[in-house]
């Protein structure tokens, strides 16, 4: 196994025996990201089981009028590995199993730090941290809050460009004679704005604080109704203590990678969970990123609305005042979300090809240069807004390149990045990184006696790209030789 997969896949069993892999890596310019290797070996019986019993409230699964079915699990698609190669595969069973994946993405944090000397990056999933129900129920608000600020305020389109004043919002609410007035005072006490006079109706940093009760933060005045109503499901107390150990293990991964000064990458997730994921991801960018990006979010190109989650995001970075880290990917859950919004009777989620997600990836990548563009005009720091181009393709790569020149944005200003999956685009992220961009390469980190199926499912999910993609297959001998090339290296240059 050592000669074989995992020689390929595995940089070293543990901190001290990555180094030499690194350093090789170094040598060439190549950065890593670095993933635990692990994956668990269960039975799609198993595996639905959990699902299952792990996304449904302590109170039953209610499906109301109100209720977006989207955010409710669905036996059918509860294996959550269902045509999906590309991408690792959490499944909860116990609290307890969760402070394990916290401790070996702390080992990861270490690991890394220890050998890149502050370059390094450290890949995690929150289904790995958490119960999955929690992740569900709070993207099921966030998206009846984006609903429920469309009634309030008016108008359709991104919540930033609704425009609403205190005094218009509490005529609104006085209008509606709602008799719990302490309630509807609570509600208006904990009103934000930033710094363009947005109202924010919800307290959403209250999300992160270990000390705050998830139930009471999305209660709302319903001006229909005239009463104070949740947007959430009641959780129990075993629920609300869950959802902080959540917040807690993440926080404590966030916090360390500070101290070591290593950043943390959370990786994107199925459409029913992501909108969870980026808000919680979001709040810990507006907390750590206050000096460079520590925190980096991810974005699945191939959905509709990653364009308008992104340009969200930035604005509310640049109108909050932290630094903004972002991922962008064509994303692993393409069949799978198609399959589950056709089952389940919702809106496909995602682009109608690969030519529209090519362009959203493009129009995304250049909103990002454009507003870097507009910091270096203005004379901001420009790395106030971090990208990695997660990409194997090679006109996205070229694209990305032009732009940044286009726009002079230099390698050395270490603001775009590049990132391949090992061995599945060499030819492109090595000559980008002895060009001096920032290039990565994803390496994993484990115990072979620990991970002998894992490397057999890393071998798939990399079969699997090359299958479903078109890209050049190099032998040995044509790699080597195209390292050598300077003909390949000025393409970069």
């Amino acid at each position: 196994m050592k000669s074989t997969f995992y020689g390929h896949f595995v940089a070293g069993e543990d901190q001290y025996k990555i180094r030499p892999t690194l350093e090789r890596l170094r040598s060439f310019g190549v950065k890593p990201i670095l993933d635990y290797s692990v994956e668990e070996d269960i039975s799609q019986e198993e595996a639905e089981k959990r699902e299952v019993e792990a996304s449904v409230p302590e109170g039953g699964d209610t499906v109301d009028k109100d209720s977006l079915k989207q955010y409710h699990v669905a036996k059918t698609f509860a294996d959550r590995r269902y045509k999906v190669q590309s991408a690792r595969t959490y499944f909860y069973l116990n609290e307890a199993t969760c402070e394990r994946n916290m401790e070996t993405f702390l080992q990861c944090l270490e690991a890394v730090a220890g050998a890149t000397y502050g370059t390094g990056i450290t890949a995690i999933k929150l289904t790995a941290l958490g119960r999955p129900q929690l992740l569900l129920q709070l993207s099921e608000v966030i998206m009846r809050c984006r609903k429920y600020m469309t009634e309030m305020v008016g108008g359709e389109g991104n919540v930033l460009s609704h425009h609403m004043t205190r005094q218009e919002l509490e005529e609104k609410i006085r209008a509606a004679k709602i008799t719990d007035q302490v309630s509807v005072q609570k509600f208006l006490d904990n009103l934000t704005s930033d710094s363009k006079g947005i109202l924010h109706l919800f307290p959403w940093s209250g999300i992160i604080d270990e000390n705050q009760e998830l139930s009471n933060t999305f209660r709302v005045p319903d001006l229909k109704s005239g009463r104070m109503v949740r947007l959430i499901t009641q959780l129990s107390s075993k629920e609300e203590e869950m959802f902080r150990n959540m917040i807690r293990r993440l926080n404590t991964i966030v916090k360390a990678a500070q101290e070591m000064d290593v950043r943390v990458m959370v990786d994107a997730e199925q459409t029913y969970f992501q909108p969870g994921i980026s808000r919680i991801t979001l709040e810990f960018m507006r907390k750590y990123n206050k000096e460079k990006a520590i925190v980096f979010n991810t974005y699945q190109c191939y959905l509709r609305e990653a364009f308008n989650e992104v340009s969200t995001d930035l604005e509310q970075a640049k109108r909050q005042n932290f630094y903004f880290g972002a991922k962008l990917v064509r994303g692993a859950y393409l069949e799978q979300e198609r399959a589950r919004a056709a089952a389940l009777g919702y809106p496909d989620p995602t682009n109608p090809s690969y030519e529209a997600t090519t362009e959203m990836y493009h129009k995304t990548l250049t909103e990002c240069l454009r507003r870097i563009k507009e910091m270096k005009m203005k004379g901001e720091d420009m790395k106030k807004i971090g990208i990695m181009v997660a990409s194997h393709n090679e006109d996205t790569v070229r694209f990305a390149i032009q732009q940044m020149k286009e726009i002079g944005v230099e390698p050395e200003d270490k603001v775009i990045c590049f990132g391949q999956l090992l061995a599945m685009c060499d030819y492109i992220t090595f000559p980008l990184g002895q060009s001096g961009y920032s290039a990565y390469n994803p390496r994993e980190q484990g115990h072979l006696k620990e991970d002998q199926k894992g490397k057999a499912l890393a071998g798939q999910r990399n079969f699997a790209t090359f299958r479903n993609r078109q890209i050049l297959v190099l032998s040995k001998g044509q790699l080597c030789t195209r390292l050598k090339c300077e003909k390949l290296k000025r393409m970069f240059s």
